[in-house]
């Protein structure tokens, strides 16, 4: 049962952070996109959801440079970590 509640947990939190990685690649490519506000209350429970682990991340790994352009690669870390915690999860407890 704990398996199970863990898992589900990690998938959920899992679908968040993809969430916020659409929102980001929105901001990124969309310059002068204006958001409804439906949109900015959402991207803002996502980021707020996000955030914690996300700036833990940023601290220990610097973005990755290619040529003029920094990607960060702190969200791809997080969400490597969710799925090897996915895996371990079945292993032990299902």
């Amino acid at each position: 049962m704990l398996g199970v509640i863990l898992l589900v947990a990690i998938r959920l939190y899992t679908l968040v952070l993809v969430g916020r990685i659409i929102i980001e690649m929105i901001q990124s490519f969309g310059r002068t996109f204006q958001p409804p506000r439906w949109f900015i209350m959402i991207a803002e429970v996502l980021f707020m959801l996000t955030d914690p682990p996300v700036k833990a991340l940023r601290r220990v790994i610097p973005p990755l440079r290619t040529g003029g352009v920094a990607v960060d690669m702190s969200v791809l870390v997080l969400f490597l970590l969710l799925m090897v915690a996915g895996m371990l999860v079945r292993a032990v407890f299902l």
